[in-house]
């Protein structure tokens, strides 16, 4: 008997947009695989929403499918100047994996409707860790990390950061970053990603 599947993993979820874009260029998963560097494997969990890949992982998918990365976050495109999400319409908060261990974090899509979207802004919810366990990342792009509730340390390179709640964080997405909660319990962010070009 099949399991029930999340509203997150209803068809024109982010494995069916995956599939849709690279079947619309002909890309095999092979072909998928060998631009993006990722497993033929991994990618099919992606696609059957049996994997749910960190945000890193969806801006090399996006390129490599030649999309940005806020198309494969929303549930339809209005080609319209002013869109409202309602807090309904959101998808649940889903955990994110690394290849070689959890990232520690989930995040939620807090815009679901925009076409051709600049930014992406999602609620990130960062779990407690020992550093040993951090995760580092890096992709196109910048990012601005506002501090909700919790203590969040931020890492990169020699940089390491403390932020308390109504900190804001803004750095550039290609040097190699990790975060973890200062605890005891998670610590939550609006955070919003952009691979848009400086002119």
């Amino acid at each position: 008997m099949e399991t029930p599947q999340s509203p997150a993993m209803e068809p024109f979820g982010l494995g069916a947009r995956v599939r849709e874009l690279r079947q619309k260029r002909r890309y095999t998963l092979q072909d998928l695989a060998a631009k993006t560097g990722f497993a033929k494997a991994l990618l099919e969990q992606i696609e059957e929403d049996r994997y749910n890949p960190p945000v890193a992982t969806l801006f090399k998918i996006a390129k490599a499918l030649e999309v940005d990365v806020t198309h494969l976050l929303q549930a339809e495109e209005r080609d319209a100047r002013v869109v409202l999400t309602r807090a309904a319409e959101r998808r649940p908060s889903t955990r994110s994996h690394q290849l070689d261990g959890e990232v520690g974090y989930s995040y939620e899509s807090l815009e679901v409707h925009k076409a051709r979207k600049l930014m992406q802004p999602l609620l990130v919810t960062f779990d407690a860790m020992d550093k040993k366990d951090m995760v580092f990342v890096c992709h196109d792009g910048q990012e601005c990390v506002y501090l909700l509730d919790g203590r969040l340390e931020f890492r990169a390179d020699d940089e390491v950061h403390e932020m308390e709640t109504g900190d804001c964080l803004y750095f550039d997405s290609d040097v190699p970053h990790a975060f973890r909660s200062l605890g005891p319990g998670p610590a939550r962010a609006l955070v919003v990603v952009s691979n848009a070009k400086l002119e």
